[in-house]
């Protein structure tokens, strides 16, 4: 091969000669931008199938959400389906979820009425018999903390389950929020009282996370107003890691979110 890339081929006492220069090359700039193109056109694809996809289960979980609800039953879980009762007000929710695409449907049966657990209106274990005592003993017995070894304690079973036979099958890495217990207080105040709690507790979580990570942020402009702000924030948090929960009330945690961030906890 001579210098200038070129190359002799000699045949037939005919001479051809193939200069470097002659081949076509393309622009790199051309191929940079027809990759980009597919790239894009790929991306718009797969969107296009997934909402497709998505509005496909969308449109079962509507259509589901027509029929009569110890009729769906019925073909999701038979066994329960028996236990039924009409004048229940029986209603089966669905919604979209798990680690995979495309998505489970997953459903949850709900009541309009109000279904009453005689049990946990007297959980104490009446088998135990109390110890006996004389009557001419007159002095106050010591106060004793009751043992709550033996109780009935009602767990809530009906959470979101999955409608497939994957159900009965270990997911890798697939957690559910049915398979937490919580436990079901007869008194509808210490309910709601565990409700609020819990509602407190997610919401300090969510401001300790939000301070950590710097994502805090004053509404004001003002530099007094803002330091104010930050001061009360980390005297905040100090209460909270030093006293616990219980030591704040909600109400503070409200006004330090709402002075120091746009964004909404519930939303």
């Amino acid at each position: 091969m001579s210098p200038d890339f070129s190359t002799t081929l000699d045949s037939s006492n005919k001479n051809f000669e193939v200069q470097d220069s002659q081949i076509p090359e393309e622009s790199p700039q051309v191929l940079r931008k027809e990759d980009k193109a597919a790239t894009i056109i790929q991306k718009a694809w797969k969107n296009f199938l997934n909402v497709a996809v998505f509005q496909h289960f969308k449109s079962l979980i509507d259509l589901r959400r027509q029929g009569e609800p110890r009729q769906i039953v019925r073909f999701l879980n038979p066994k329960e389906a028996e236990l039924l009762d009409g004048a229940a007000g029986i209603q089966v929710r669905f919604r979209l979820g798990g680690v995979k695409f495309p998505p489970q449907i997953y459903y949850k049966i709900f009541t309009h009425r109000h279904v009453e657990d005689l049990c946990a209106n007297s959980p104490r274990d009446y088998t135990k018999l109390q110890a006996k005592c004389t009557s001419h003993n007159k002095d106050d017995p010591p106060l004793v903390e009751e043992d709550h070894s033996g109780w009935y304690r009602r767990v809530e079973n009906n959470g979101w389950r999955p409608v497939s036979r994957r159900f009965w099958i270990p997911l890798e890495s697939e957690v559910l929020e049915s398979t937490k217990e919580s436990e079901f207080h007869f008194s509808k105040l210490k309910r709601k009282q565990d409700m609020e709690k819990k509602r407190k507790i997610k919401k300090i979580e969510w401001m300790r996370q939000m301070y950590y990570m710097g994502s805090l942020e004053a509404k004001a402009t003002d530099n007094e107003t803002l330091g104010l702000i930050h001061k009360a924030t980390k005297g905040l948090i100090r209460s909270i890691e030093d006293g616990g929960v219980d030591s704040v009330m909600e109400w503070e945690v409200d006004e330090v979110l709402n002075w120091t961030n746009t964004l909404n906890f519930d939303e």
